[in-house]
């Protein structure tokens, strides 16, 4: 399992108005391991920036003019996401303007769903947090990930952030190796042990239940969360 997690920043908001790209960044992901790999580049985006995006990243075109063009870098990117799952916050964003910059290299690609499978962490966190807020540091603070300085914010920052964010909100096991392996201490795939007949060997399972107390502050807190409760 490969995944690269994704993030861009931008002269703007609009790629069909000619916005271009200003920084790629992604982490690589093995197994739901960091690999250590990761693909990171700040990019002359050949126009101004609007004075918004470098509110939000703190880039200007001046800063970015000794920068390589995307066309230079294009190939690597490429063949650094191929056949890989992307997993990108507000992936039509980030995407548009990838596939914007794809086109203009070479105008009959494809886009970039041609070649990865696209994970949008937005849907997905809409979907486990409905009603409440779903943006990255919304996130972040949710599942306690490490705070990182975000004064500005970078591609590469963001992508190491959402990695930890998608980690914590997908957290538990990739599978349960039925007839396949199991990871060892290192990450390593080792053989599943042949199946055993675990029912005679267990013994009866205790139930422990809630106290009177554990379940007034259980009402409590449901009652805090108003119509979001999922257990109401």
């Amino acid at each position: 399992m490969r995944q690269i997690i994704f993030d861009t920043e931008t002269t703007g908001l609009y790629p069909e108005q000619g916005h271009r790209l200003i920084e790629i960044g992604a982490v690589e992901l093995i197994q739901r391991k960091r690999s250590g790999r990761c693909f990171h580049y700040e990019l002359n985006p050949e126009r101004e920036i609007d004075a918004e995006a470098t509110r939000v990243h703190g880039k200007t075109w001046d800063s970015l003019k000794q920068a390589p063009l995307f066309a230079s870098i294009a190939e690597e990117l490429l063949a650094f996401v191929a056949g890989a799952e992307l997993i990108i916050h507000n992936a039509p964003f980030d995407v548009g303007f990838i596939d914007s910059e794809l086109r203009r290299w070479r105008p009959t690609h494809p886009g970039l769903a041609s070649l990865c499978a696209i994970t949008d962490t937005l849907v997905m966190a809409k979907t486990l947090h409905p009603g409440q807020r779903n943006s990255l540091d919304a996130l972040a603070r949710r599942y306690a990930v490490e705070e990182r300085d975000r004064s500005f914010h970078g591609a590469l920052l963001d992508a190491e952030i959402l990695a930890d964010v998608y980690l914590a909100m997908t957290g538990g096991q990739v599978g349960l190796a039925f007839g396949g392996g199991n990871e060892g201490a290192d990450g390593s795939p080792q053989q599943a042990e042949a199946p055993r007949a675990i029912a005679a060997q267990t013994a009866a399972l205790r139930v422990q239940m809630a106290t009177p107390e554990e379940l007034q502050r259980h009402a409590r807190s449901l009652q805090a969360l108003g119509e979001a409760a999922l257990w109401s």
